[in-house]
């Protein structure tokens, strides 16, 4: 990506943002809309349609029509799978709009925003495109005298509800799946990121996917939401968020048709540093830009840090170094490592946490405060407390912001049991050169991912989930179409 912050300001002023909802393929405008604004200046970017119970009824009954009498579920796979991957070809001659899109509606740097967002994307379309026509349906071995069948068919229409941090990555872990298993999808993305969304949805029927296989309906929770999630009409719910949102879900689901409902939720993700890490350095600047990047705003963002004591103050030392000198500035500049907070709400919401960190007994040894004040956006220090009590709400409660909390262990019974010692289960790190203290540690920890001797590394053939309060169900890999499909046994008798 060659272009200069000069390139990006000019695009920005040149692009056109469309709010209006997309069902069955056309755009649908709506009486009642909402702004969204830009953290990178606090500017409202465009007015986006709000969709009311009666929007959302039109949506589903879209994707209904799509599935029970459209082309879709009936294509061969292959030819499903040949539409994704036309979808993706699209989305990457876009790119760079859609780079945009996101940079602007949630305050991420351009270069994250096209390099890794905008990848994860195109590979997701891409991979679940080329794997559509490779599953097998499996045929038991029985008597001589039946024939047993047991398929995988697609469960029919999905809600997928997805949030700002992440806003076309986490679409594509949900969408794409859904597709090639041969479903029909509503999306709702958060109000705080929908254009990007709406976007992908024109793509999307741009690429060749039919009517009504694809729509997305605007607004927030309470509203088309929890409308989403009441529907009868819905077979199958996906949501990630926050772990509270994902308890309503599950009681939409109780109090309408039971649809299954799976859920990505938050976390409080350990990082242990053992005293024989393979690279001290490494682990301390792994550490630092897994906490920071996204400006923290990431349910596996290791946020607890935890230091063997004879280590603790060199780690802690180069994480503090780190933050002080990383660069927090405009999205749309290539140079930004850091960008905006996604709102105002938002960077207040993280600053309350701060200030009861400080209060808390814990020792703030960088950042803690707002920057950038002049801007309009909602821009905050990298921050690091060290001392902090296993038992602090620092030490407890997801942040969702760039601050990480330190805290040092004497032995590895103790990292095991201070890692653990949360409601959460998503993910993990640990930083060792033991192969068996590998092996036992990943073990013991219960989360859905535990990364060795590296954080967020991965593709798109391993499944991501969490355990305990961080959800159910899994996204990415073949387990994700388990999601999306229904077993069904025949069983003839010949």
């Amino acid at each position: 990506m060659d272009a200069t912050h000069d390139d990006w300001i000019r695009r920005a002023t040149a692009l056109r943002l469309n709010g209006a909802h997309v069902i069955d393929g056309r755009d649908h405008a709506a009486d009642r809309t909402f702004a969204v604004v830009s953290p990178r200046d606090g500017q409202v970017l465009a007015e986006v349609a709000d969709a009311d119970a009666a929007q959302v009824d039109l949506a589903v009954a879209a994707a209904r029509r799509a599935f029970d009498d459209g082309p879709w579920p009936r294509l061969a796979p292959a030819e499903r799978g040949r539409t994704l991957l036309r979808v993706a070809d699209l989305i990457e001659q876009r790119r760079a709009d859609l780079a945009l899109t996101v940079s602007l509606e949630m305050g991420k740097p351009i270069s994250d925003a096209h390099d890794i967002e905008l990848r994860a994307l195109i590979n997701t379309f891409r991979w679940y495109g080329q794997l559509a026509d490779k599953l097998t349906d499996e045929s038991p071995h029985t008597a001589p005298d039946a024939l047993a069948l047991v398929t995988r068919e697609p469960a029919g229409v999905v809600g997928a509800v997805v949030p700002w941090n992440f806003p076309l990555t986490l679409a594509g872990w949900k969408i794409a799946p859904a597709l090639a298993a041969g479903c029909t999808v509503v999306l709702k993305p958060s109000e705080h990121s929908p254009l990007s969304a709406l976007a992908l949805a024109r793509t999307a029927a741009e690429a060749g996917l039919p009517p009504g296989v694809l729509n997305v309906v605007n607004g927030d929770g309470p509203g088309a939401g929890r409308a989403l999630g009441l529907h009868p009409g819905v077979d199958v719910l996906a949501f990630t968020g926050s772990t509270a949102v994902g308890r309503h879900f599950l009681r939409y689901a109780a109090d309408s048709n039971l649809k299954r409902v799976w859920l990505e939720l938050g976390g409080k993700s350990p990082n242990i540093v053992l005293p024989d890490a393979p690279d001290l350095d490494r682990a301390a600047a792994t550490a630092a830009w897994g906490i920071f990047f996204n400006q923290g705003e990431m349910c596996t963002a290791p946020s607890r840090l935890l230091v063997h004591t004879s280590v603790a103050e060199r780690v802690t030392d180069a994480v503090v170094a780190r933050a002080r000198t990383l660069r927090v500035g405009d999205p749309l500049d290539p140079a930004t490592e850091m960008g905006a907070l996604v709102g105002r709400d938002h960077l207040d919401r993280v600053l309350g946490h701060i200030r009861a960190g400080t209060g808390s007994g814990a020792r703030l040894r960088t950042g803690g405060e707002r920057t950038l004040t002049g801007t309009g956006g909602t821009y905050l220090q990298p921050t690091v407390f060290d001392r902090v009590a296993p038992d602090s709400a620092l030490a407890r409660e997801e942040i969702f912001g760039p601050v990480l909390s330190v805290l040092a262990f004497d032995d590895l019974d103790e990292a095991v049991a201070l890692a653990n010692a949360t409601d959460y289960g998503l993910a993990a790190g640990l930083w060792t050169t033991d192969l068996s203290t590998a092996h036992r540690v990943s073990r013991a920890l219960r989360a859905g991912t535990v990364w060795v001797n590296c954080y967020e590394e991965g593709d798109l053939t391993v499944p991501f989930g969490g355990m305990k309060q961080s959800g159910n169900g899994r996204d990415k890999s073949v387990h994700a179409l388990e999601k999306y499909t229904e077993l069904k046994t025949t069983w003839i008798q010949l």
